[in-house]
């Protein structure tokens, strides 16, 4: 092999000020990697937040004062990243030519509402009651929309439905949420 395969994975994550990405790169025994750059566009932004100087191989846990986005009481406190579709390249020397670059949807706030809403519903180790059950096959149908909304942003490269399947979920989630005592309503 005389080329680098560049690839990333941006894992899905449950705490709420860390944005991880890992370097799933393919390096050629051949090549020199030069000048790595690891450039970030949240939602919302139209500036692109880079690092540079990355290893071979790395796993960067992010936090918003990396990015710049938190400018104020870095090392104290995080603020945290949003959901949304963040527009995330890596490339090495020469940047121009060897890169690749993804639409990432990142869905921590999603996620943890339906661990939130699970933690409050009575489930117990038998077949749940009626009402119970309802809720539990709602909540699958979320987490499946959500699935939906990723490969939307990711795979079918369309994040304006992904985000339309997104913000549907949340506000299922939030009526499902009110309706078991718990969370935001």
């Amino acid at each position: 092999m005389d080329k680098h395969q560049l690839a990333l994975d941006i894992p899905d994550t449950l705490t709420k000020c860390i944005f991880r990405v890992v370097d799933a790169s393919i390096y050629s025994k051949l090549g020199t990697v030069e000048c790595t750059r690891l450039e970030i566009t949240p939602p919302g932004f139209t500036t692109t937040y880079t690092i540079e100087n990355l290893e071979k191989a790395f796993l960067a846990n992010l936090t918003t004062c990396n990015l710049g986005i938190q400018t104020a009481n870095c090392g104290n406190t995080y603020n945290n990243f949003p959901d949304g579709v963040y527009v995330v390249k890596y490339s090495i020397n020469p940047n121009d030519q060897v890169y690749v670059e993804y639409n990432h949807l990142r869905i921590t706030d999603a996620l943890n509402k339906i661990n939130d809403l699970l933690c409050c519903l009575e489930v117990q180790p038998c077949d749940p009651q009626t009402p119970i059950k309802e809720k539990l096959k709602e909540i699958q149908l979320m987490t499946v929309m959500l699935k939906a909304a990723k490969s939307k942003v990711e795979y079918c490269h369309n994040p304006r439905e992904g985000m339309d399947i997104y913000n549907y979920v949340m506000r299922k989630l939030s009526k499902l949420s009110c309706g078991c005592g718990c969370g935001d309503c």
